[in-house]
């Protein structure tokens, strides 16, 4: 199979190219470009998952003006997760939000069948996803889990995924019992003592060892066993991309411009959440954006920021098809644009 790469590096002069003219004017337009005159889409995101540092590169790119010079006036919302995410794309709510890769590939393979969505670009090149615990709760490796209660939201893709991660890790995910959460609430389940544990991003550790006042955070990375996984991936709908591809790029290019400087400094991340968000702590969302750059960058496979590879999408499905939650026929095709 040739080798697809589907976004290409996003260099200053590329990235400048993309940007330099804005969109045109349709019925859901609104707003105007203060240097061209030509008017803006006004469009809905959801950020990953509530408002923590990792999902803050939006912000920076909404500070910096690179939506508006691709034509577009941003509305941030604090997304749900994955399945929930995708359902408000699919309902016409939101225009563009990052989902965790496998979770996307379950909701298309597995049993719910989902059509109509369609990944643009890799905000992670490695899966986010652990287990995190605090220290005193017993749990320092993954067979640790069995007999132990966990939270998390319904429908998240720590949940999603568990079976094939215990799998991997060789434990026995039915021991573990799982209760609902929310964004805001989940960490707060842990610190108070009614989980042992919760499903969260690795980048998490910062604020929720800041929210525990001094004790020590315990992670189970994913990524121990799926390192073939992708993390964070954008979406829009496969309508909305098939109309306007050129949006597409221009809004990618705008949100990996700030995703790159956010990378680039995290200090500077967190004054900016903190002036859209300001019950955010900037310390934590910069230790969380720091930890998130590997991540983010893959300068061992020397990729761009924001590529997606054919192959991978298909060594993905292999797993996922081989712990029993996708079903066979699903093709790399089906998820990218």
């Amino acid at each position: 199979m040739q080798r697809r790469t589907f976004l290409r590096s996003m260099t200053a002069g590329s990235l400048a190219a993309s940007l330099g003219v804005a969109t045109g004017c349709d019925s859901t337009t609104a707003g105007n470009d203060a240097g061209s005159g030509q008017s803006r889409e006004t469009i809905a995101y959801l950020t990953s998952y509530g408002n923590f540092g990792r999902d803050a590169y939006v912000y920076v790119a909404k500070e910096k003006g690179y939506f508006a010079d691709a034509g577009f006036d941003v509305e941030i919302q604090p997304g749900q997760g994955t399945g929930a995410n995708i359902k408000q794309i699919l309902a016409g709510n939101a225009a563009f939000t990052p989902v965790d890769m496998s979770g996307c590939l379950v909701a298309v393979g597995g049993k719910e069948k989902v059509t109509g969505i369609t990944a643009v670009a890799a905000i992670h090149q490695r899966t986010l996803t652990a287990i995190m615990a605090l220290e005193g709760n017993e749990i320092g490796a993954p067979k640790d889990l069995e007999g132990k209660t966990l939270a998390d939201l319904p429908g998240s893709v720590q949940r999603t995924l568990f079976p094939t991660y215990a799998k991997l890790a060789n434990f026995d995910y039915t021991k573990v019992t799982w209760i609902s959460a929310t964004p805001q609430t989940v960490m707060g389940t842990l610190i108070s003592g009614k989980a042992a544990g919760i499903g969260q991003f690795v980048v998490g550790k910062p604020t929720l060892e800041a929210l525990a006042k001094g004790r020590k955070a315990v992670v189970l990375p994913f990524s121990d066993y799926l390192g073939d996984l992708y993390g964070n991936v954008l979406i829009t709908s496969a309508d909305y991309a098939r109309k306007n591809p050129e949006k597409v790029e221009k809004f990618t290019a705008a949100l990996l411009h700030g995703l790159s400087d956010a990378i680039d400094n995290p200090t500077e991340l967190g004054r900016i959440l903190q002036k859209y968000v300001p019950t955010a702590n900037p310390a934590a969302a910069a230790a969380e954006i720091s930890l998130m750059a590997p991540y983010v960058r893959s300068a061992a496979a020397g990729l761009p920021v924001g590529a997606l590879v054919a192959e991978r999408v298909a060594r993905s499905i292999a797993i996922l098809q081989g712990s029993g939650q996708v079903d066979a026929g699903l093709t790399p095709e089906q998820v990218l644009r």
